[in-house]
């Protein structure tokens, strides 16, 4: 029988690992995939950031809410006048003409204003000048295509009337006065009958 000593070294195993390379082993790119797309991802955003800028939240917000008031009051006299108008754009979609009905009494030209909600620097201020009574032509800096908001008013800025339009339009555009209460909610359909 043998009696096994403990001091005696155990028996080693054949170690034939070779050393390879830091890059061919698979933790140093397990640790630096993380912070890699992290960084690529930044870049990415910030170029998206960098193309779209949005402006900035205004300083002077009370003014704005002021003028808010302002501009409503504008559509109040609108809709006293009993205002409307049809907006037609030529086939290039370079020219506007506009067909005011009511009591425009504006000695000069109208202003059409395009405003793009998606982009403020697509926005575009047309001089209207009559060419005949009730009717005003102008000229676009560019043909307008998506979704616009138009704002027709005199040039005291005394009224003012607006539509929203998807453009290019093959018919007329009608713009009137924003209504005074706009639509309530509809009240929900009930299936049971209340009690």
């Amino acid at each position: 029988m043998s009696a096994s000593n403990p001091a005696a070294p155990a028996p080693a195993k054949a170690e034939t690992r070779r050393a390879v390379p830091w890059y061919r082993e698979p933790w140093p790119w397990l640790l630096f995939f993380p912070p890699a797309v992290a960084v690529v991802a930044g870049t990415i955003t910030m170029g998206i950031a960098i193309d779209s800028f949005d402006g900035v939240v205004s300083d002077d917000y009370y003014r704005q809410g002021l003028a808010i008031n302002r501009s409503l009051d504008r559509d109040a006299r609108a809709r006293e006048r009993g205002l409307s108008a049809q907006l037609q754009f030529n086939p290039s979609g370079d020219q506007v003409r506009v067909t005011v009905a009511g009591d425009a009494s504006a000695q000069g030209p109208l202003h059409l204003h395009l405003v793009r909600a998606a982009r403020s620097g697509d926005d575009q201020d047309v001089e209207l000048v009559p060419v005949a009574p009730g009717l005003y032509e102008g000229r676009l800096t560019q043909p307008l295509q998506g979704r616009w908001h138009l704002r027709l008013q005199d040039g005291e800025g005394q009224w003012r009337i607006s539509a929203t339009a998807q453009l290019p339009a093959e018919r007329a555009i009608g713009l009137a006065p924003t209504p005074l209460n706009p639509a309530a909610p509809e009240e929900p359909k009930w299936s049971v009958p209340r009690s």
